[in-house]
């Protein structure tokens, strides 16, 4: 069992910067990939960002140039930075990894964490 706890949403006015922390209960080694994905109101939960084992990293078209995902191996914490941020960005974000356990893949999620763009 995988646990994961976001931190670092908040209210922000448009063109600012926030960044997300979620901060996993296992090491990083076992992690195969880690990934952040928002929900706005009355939309679909969708994929932001991924970061695989090897250190890959793939964006959705509408932040690409604008956020960033990262990791610290140390403190098992995923970070996603998010910069120039619009309205369009209002979301509950959430963290995601995947684990490989045995006889398949683990899915597991954070609690979300909401973020507000708004003047």
């Amino acid at each position: 069992q995988v646990q994961l706890a976001e931190s670092g949403g908040g209210l922000v006015q448009p063109g600012g910067s926030l960044r997300l922390s979620c901060v996993a209960s296992v090491s990083f080694v076992s992690i195969s990939t880690m990934a952040w994905y928002r929900q706005a109101p009355g939309k679909e939960r969708e994929w932001v960002a991924v970061l695989t084992s090897g250190d890959i990293t793939k964006y959705v078209n509408s932040v690409k140039g604008r956020f960033t995902i990262s990791k610290d191996n140390t403190k098992n914490t995923v970070y996603l930075q998010m910069n120039s941020l619009k309205p369009e960005d209002t979301a509950v974000y959430y963290c995601n990894v995947k684990k490989i356990v045995p006889g398949g893949m683990g899915d597991y999620w954070g609690q979300g964490t909401q973020v507000t763009v708004s003047s």
